[in-house]
Formats: structure tokens, sequence, C-alpha cells
């Protein structure tokens, strides 16, 4: 659906002073591994859990894989000269676990290693700070044989893993996320199984969820270890929730998904809790007995910044009667019966509610738990482009990132320290369980060809990045 609100100046060219954001503010994009790199079974590189789900049959949209992806893995020095060009200050990317340890643990492949060095050698060349992610979703297929996340020894194999690439880039790598989005991992994983690993079970989503945080508390341990001076984070995606109407039924079942989509995480990570009410919520799932003397402890070591990905709200009522939930309803375990409500208003082409004032509420509540450095780590749209004469004129996009930004700025200016913002998604990818179906990128890629065009929104990103801010309105 086409945004019907009319969208910013298009001309790159103007430079009247509008909205201004802080001297040295981190302008980026971000991508993923599995998403861009291709190379699937190269140089040493083994299955994940992402090459399994892709290739099982009815998974996956149209059956596409990430085997080629955006060919990535080939066209580095194309692809960073690319970020070069739009001026970034910073691109954030994943680790292939199983690239770098095709095991999940043991013997790390040479090769693997050598791509990222090559990667951080190429930006640095070219000014632009690497932020690297350890883990987006992509876990190695032995770990999941063994158990995957709902299983302990999983985070001290993510553990290990991150002292691999401590050694092998901390001397150049300043910035470190652990995790991206441990709630997709843990609930779309394990829960609805709509993401790899494709399980349906509540209680191994919980116990997911759980063993991910102490991964990362582990992984911020090694870190500090291995490289005292990293500056080391984890990336939550979050979401307003709102109650569809005021009565008490409606108000409890948005403190129920509220519970799930954001304090399930946001407690633990920075309050070293959980929520007393979220507890009893789930448990009629599990019972907890996955927690550990000490583990929240790990969980909540301090951080050095938060990484926040934002896309949209919730509205949410109570069940009613002969109403199915909707989506599918064991993404939230224990709130199986709570409605997602839609409001009417305009939605990208994943469906999803644009809501930009979100994006301020958002950052202020986080802001709420800590007083560390925020960063907007993702927030992007797909709409259906089309190249036209060589180009993309993706308006809709365009006028999202403007918005957006804007709700940024209005969050700086209510105290949040906010330090920079990542547009997702540096070019378009493989989409996930929608294969190559959704385009989120501001470089056009031609899956068949690969030839990159960079969209109207890459050439506004960049006037955006080098005035410092927006153009007024």
């Amino acid at each position: 659906m086409s945004n019907p609100a009319s969208p910013p100046a298009v001309d790159v060219l103007d430079e009247r002073p509008g909205l201004t954001f802080p001297p040295g503010f981190l302008w980026g994009a971000a991508t993923a591994a599995y998403q861009i790199e291709g190379a699937a079974a190269e140089d040493g590189r083994a299955p994940s859990i992402w090459d399994t789900f892709s290739h099982t049959e009815g998974r996956v949209v149209a059956g596409h894989t990430g085997d080629v992806a955006c060919d990535h893995y080939h066209r580095l020095g194309e692809d960073v000269a690319l970020m070069a060009e739009l001026g970034l200050k910073s691109y954030r990317f994943s680790v292939s676990w199983s690239r770098v340890q095709p095991a999940g643990s043991g013997a790390v492949n040479p090769q693997g290693l050598d791509f990222y060095r090559r990667l951080v050698d190429e930006l640095l060349a070219n000014g632009i700070e690497p932020w690297l992610t350890l883990y987006h979703w992509d876990l190695p297929q032995p770990l999941e044989d063994a158990g995957g996340w709902p299983a302990r020894d999983t985070a001290a194999r993510f553990a290990d893993y991150t002292t691999v690439m401590a050694d092998a880039l901390g001397d150049r790598v300043r910035y470190w996320t652990t995790l991206n989005e441990p709630w997709c991992s843990a609930f779309l994983g394990y829960g609805s199984g709509v993401h790899a690993p494709g399980r349906t079970n509540g209680a191994d989503a919980v116990r997911a969820g759980h063993h991910l945080m102490l991964g990362h508390g582990l992984a911020v341990q090694a870190l500090r270890a291995a490289r005292p001076t990293a500056e080391v984070g984890v990336t939550v995606n979050l979401y307003p929730v709102d109650p569809a109407s005021d009565t008490p039924a409606d108000r409890d079942a948005a403190r129920r998904i509220d519970g799930l989509a954001n304090r399930f995480f946001l407690d633990p990570l920075l309050r070293g809790s959980y929520p007393e009410d979220l507890v009893a919520d789930l448990s009629t799932v599990t019972d907890f007995d996955h927690v550990r003397d000490g583990d929240l402890a790990t969980i909540s070591t301090p951080l050095d910044l938060v990484g926040v990905n934002y896309y949209s709200r919730h509205v949410v009522a109570a069940p009613v009667e002969g109403v199915p939930a909707d989506p599918a309803p064991s993404c939230w375990p224990g709130s199986e019966d709570v409605r997602f409500v839609s409001r009417g208003v305009p939605v990208t082409d994943m469906g999803w509610e644009i809501d930009a004032p979100g994006l301020t509420e958002t950052l202020r509540r986080v802001h709420g738990y800590t007083e560390l450095p925020l960063y907007v780590t993702e927030n992007g749209s797909a709409f259906v482009d089309s190249v036209v004469d060589g180009q993309v004129d993706d308006v809709d996009r365009l006028a999202y990132f403007d918005a957006h930004l804007r709700a940024a700025h209005e969050a700086i200016d209510a105290g949040v320290p906010l330090r920079g913002y990542f547009a997702w998604s540096l070019m378009d990818n493989f989409e996930w369980a929608w294969g190559y179906t959704k385009r989120f990128g501001m470089i056009h890629v031609d899956y068949d060809s690969q030839v990159r065009t960079p969209k109207s929104s890459a050439k506004w990103y960049a006037s955006v990045i080098r005035r410092n801010g927006l153009a007024a309105q």
C-alpha cells in the first residue's frame, strides 16, 4: 500500500538548514550475513539453521534460499565502494558463525575469518566505522542438532565463538553487538516456527530466549576480557503496545503482549530480573526451572550502549469468543488468545503499520531504563520497487525514513542520548521466510545480474549524512 503522506523534497542538493543532529552522530546502514553474503558452501563454510530451513520445502516463499543472495562474498569491494559513495560513517554487518566456526565449536576456519578481516580493512580504508554483530539468527546446524538455543550449552559455545572474533578483529573493530533481535530468534524460531529452525514449542521458545540472553552476558564478559576498550551492546526489537480500547480486558491484553515483546528482554538485560507479571503469565508454559542462580547477574553484565530496532506498533485487544488470534498465536506463549488489531493506517509491503511517533516513544521508554547511549540499529521499510530507465524512485521509502528521522530527532530534543542511526537496509536482500519477494534496500539488487542501482532514498540519505540533518519542511 502506498503511503498517502506527502513525501519530503527529493532534491538532494537542497542544503537549507532544517533539523541538525548532534556533532559526531553516527550515520550508518545495516545488513546481515545470511541475507547478503551468498557463497553458502564455499571456502569452508558449513550449513546454519537458515541453510537447512530455506532448503526445506514449504518453509520459504517460492523455495528461495540464501545460497547466492546478493553475492556480497564475491563483491565486497564493490559494495564498500557504494557505501563510501553514500558517505556512510558506519556499516553494521553480522558474522556468519558457521563460516568462521563450521561446527559451532572447536576448529576455526581461517578462510572464513579472512573474509571478515578483508571486509573490516576495506571499511577502514574508506573511512567507515565497522559495527560487528556476532549473531543475526544463523546458528550453526550442529549446535541446533545438539539442542539449539533451548539448550544451555549453546550459550557457552557462543561465548567461545565471541572470543575467536575478539581475538581476530578486536584490534580494528570498536563497536560490537552480541545479539540481533533475540525475540525473533526465540519466539519466531522456536515458538511459531516461521523462522529457522522451525520449531513450535512455547516452552522451548522461553528457554531459548533466556539462553540467548545468557549467551549475550557471557559474550560481553568474553569481549571485556579480550578487548577492554571495545564498545559493547545488544540490539533488541521493540514495539509500543497499545490497548484497542480502555477496557480492563484490553489493557490487560496490552500488558501481556508488552511483557513478551519488550519487558522479557529489557528487564533482565538492564535490571537483572524478570517481571513478576510476565513470569505469572508464562506459568502455564514453563516453571522457569532453566533459570539458574547467577544467570540474571550474568545477563545484566554492564553494557556500553543499547541498540534499538524499530519498525511498527502493536495494537491489541482481549479475546472474543469465536474470533481467532492473529498473527500465529504461538509467537506469544501464554497469550495465544490476544487479538492484534489493524487501525486502517498506511502499511508497508510487509503489512506493518507506519507509525513514526512510535520510534520517539520507544526511545524514550528505553532511556527510562538506562542512561546508556542509544543507537537505532535498524529502521526501514519494504515497498514494491521498479527500475525505470535505470532509476528507482522509491518515494514511499524516502518518506518513511524522513518521518522516522524526525521522530528520532524529537527523542533527542526530549533528552534521549541517541548517538546514531542505521538504515535497514543497505541493499535489497534475502528477506528470511519471504525470500526475495520483499525489498527493504536503499540500493536495488537485480538478483539475476547482481547489478546494484542506488534508489532515490539512497541519494536522499547521502544528503542527510552530508548535512548531518534534515532539510526544512
